[in-house]
């Protein structure tokens, strides 16, 4: 399965959340208006998302009949194979009973939703691999019937799988779309702002003159007298 467009996607995301620092106002009314006007989902896109998970539920529904009906204690192989095989119907099943239904829920409540989307087709391919390795194993050692029963919920799977591909595909196209239409307002209202105004310099031609500091004048120290001089008696 090709996720090119996906993986551009997320860039194309990064590239329009730089442009939003460059004019964080302009990209605060952008978002605003897409969080006060949301998109409507369209009859189209819930009627496939609809078609995908009713694909999904019957294929679901029809494995977990099939893997009751497995008796891997008789498959003609040793004890750590068919200890392996429990675990991977005790995985498959748990799937089906608790992961599966909570995130099919989740993405029927947004069909338009990318993350859920992503969310089930990741959780459906791993449902595959496990599926897979068990139907193998069913052929090696089982029963024909346990095989061919696991072979075609194992077809059922992929089946639904595919879909959600496509589906992720279309998605991903539509929200590179919504991406550049929004990088497109925003460079509009960066382009329709005010210039901000520019900052004044005054200079002053005519600048006070500094007062001249005063010296402290040193008192000279008293001369000397000369070597061999002898100094008059002070008065009585």
């Amino acid at each position: 399965m090709k996720l090119s467009r996906l993986r551009f996607f997320l860039v194309l995301l990064t590239l329009v959340g730089s442009a939003f620092g460059q004019d964080t106002s302009a990209a605060q009314s952008v978002q605003n208006a897409s969080q006060n006007t949301p998109a409507p989902v369209s009859y189209a896109s819930v009627s496939e998302v609809s078609a995908v998970l009713a694909q999904l539920n019957q294929a679901s529904q029809t494995l977990s009949t099939d893997l009751t009906k497995l008796r891997i204690e008789k498959w003609k192989t040793d004890g750590d194979t068919k200890k392996q095989s429990l675990a991977n119907v005790d995985s498959v099943q748990r799937n089906l009973q608790n992961a599966l239904p909570a995130m099919v829920t989740q993405l029927s409540g947004a069909p338009d939703s990318l993350t859920a989307t992503f969310k089930l087709y990741r959780n459906v391919s791993a449902l595959h691999d496990v599926l897979s390795n068990l139907a193998e194993s069913a052929g090696a050692f089982g029963s024909k019937d346990e095989f061919q029963s696991l072979a075609n919920d194992t077809t059922s799977i992929d089946q639904a799988r595919r879909a959600l591909a496509e589906r992720m595909d279309k998605l991903s196209a539509a929200k590179e779309t919504e991406l550049t239409d929004l990088h497109k307002q925003v460079k509009a209202l960066q382009a329709a702002a005010p210039p901000e105004p520019p900052k004044k310099i005054i200079v002053d031609d005519n600048p006070v003159p500094k007062k001249p500091v005063k010296k402290k004048a040193v008192p000279k120290p008293p001369a000397k007298p000369a070597a061999g001089a002898t100094t008059p008696p002070k008065p009585q």
